[in-house]
Parts: C-alpha cells; structure tokens; sequence
C-alpha cells in the first residue's frame, strides 16, 4: 500500500510539473499551433468520446446528390465563418483566432473519420475547441437530415469547385 501511495504522488507531481511548465511556456494563448503531443491526445480523446454506435452509422444521403446543394447552403451559412468556403479553415475572421484552429476540412485526417464521427462531431461540438454543437434540440428527423447534408458536403469539399465557392460566397452571412 506505501509503494502504491509513492508512485502516485511521484505520478501526481510529475503532472503538476510537466502542467505547470506547459502553462508558463505557453500562457494558454489561442495564436500558436497545438504541438504534435497535444494535438494527438485531443484527437485520441475525441476518438474515445464518440460512442461506438455512431462510429458505425453511414450517410443515408450518401448516394443522393440531391443532398449537396442544402449542404452547400447551410455550410456556407453557418460552418463557413470559421472553415472558410473551401474548408481550409484558413483566412477566416473567426477562426483565425479559435485554439486549436479550425481543422482543413479537406485534409485526410478530416475525410478519413467515418460519415458516423462527422456527424457526432457536427451534432455536440468538440469542448475546449470553438465547435459548438449544432445538433436542433432533441433528436428530430429534419435536423439528422440536415447534418447528414452537411456530411455529404464535407465529403465534397476535395473536389469543391470555383463556381461552387462563388456561389457560396453570395450566400455568407455579411
């Protein structure tokens, strides 16, 4: 029992130091890049939050092209302030100053969650992160639908034509 209370006080005061030293280096400022460390842990800790179930859920809209015009819109609306219309998330007023900044939508580490993680991601947000969640209230089938729109666009951003950017350029809020 002594050996057990040792080596976690050694642990505890380990972590009060490698805390404390984080906090002075990096004064908790929102201008720099997070580290490769702690950008690898937060997505491992987002990865552990997502529940098993909506890991595995697909798209429904998947196979509907129908869905990407609603996804356009609504991004270009309400995701586009902080991802940029191209999902760059590069250049834009608000999330220029977000930590972490907003992720390259566009980027493999995006397009590699599965349809299930990115609307999870979408519906409760990332705490400690400027995601909010845009889940409608309680569970309803126009708001799983237009999640599943804005899924659908996410998958399209790779391709993200001029003509579409132009289009979604008339469409952001002023």
């Amino acid at each position: 029992m002594r050996a057990f209370l040792v080596t976690a006080l050694v642990i505890a005061a380990i972590g009060g130091v490698v805390g404390f030293t984080y906090l002075k280096t990096t004064g908790l400022r929102g201008e720099p890049e997070p580290g490769q460390l702690e950008t690898t842990f937060a997505r491992a800790a987002r990865s552990l939050a997502i529940p098993g179930d909506y890991k595995a859920r697909t798209n429904p809209l998947a196979q509907s092209s129908e869905a990407l015009a609603p996804g356009l819109e609504h991004f270009a609306k309400f995701c586009a302030l902080c991802h940029a219309n191209d999902g760059s998330g590069k250049k834009t007023a608000i999330g220029g100053g977000l930590y972490p900044k907003p992720p390259d939508l566009r980027a493999d580490l995006t397009q590699k969650l599965t349809d299930g993680e990115l609307f999870w991601i979408i519906e409760n947000g990332v705490r400690f992160t400027g995601m909010p969640a845009f889940g409608i209230g309680p569970h309803s089938e126009a708001g799983d639908r237009q999640v599943w729109q804005l899924v659908y666009f996410i998958r399209h951003l790779p391709k993200i034509t001029p003509d579409e950017i132009e289009w979604m350029e008339s469409l952001n809020p002023l």
